[in-house]
């Protein structure tokens, strides 16, 4: 994919994407090198070929463990978010 947003045009791989309004993307950073940027997928565009760039951005992504969305487990994703104490301590007397 091409991502124009708001700077030079960048060659990058779409990586994830969590909303309809996000896309993540890997690309190239000219200071920082293989990142992951998250963007607007109007800013998308289709690129022809590979891009010199293309076997570091594979290895990034290799590297990331996949995202995990709250959506994606199968419904089991209310609570408190700790497993194995389901209510709170008691009130404790004081001296009777």
């Amino acid at each position: 994919m091409k991502v124009a947003s708001g700077g030079p045009v960048l060659d990058g791989i779409v990586f994830d994407t969590p909303s309809s309004s996000k896309v993540v993307v890997a690309v190239v950073d000219p200071g920082r090198g293989p990142v992951f940027r998250t963007v607007h997928p109007r800013t998308l565009s289709e690129r022809e070929g590979e891009a010199p760039a293309d076997k570091a951005l594979h290895s990034l992504i290799r590297r990331t463990p996949l995202p995990s969305h709250s959506g994606a487990r199968g419904g089991s994703g209310g609570g408190q978010g700790r497993q194995g104490h389901a209510r709170s301590t008691m009130h404790r007397t004081t001296g009777k």
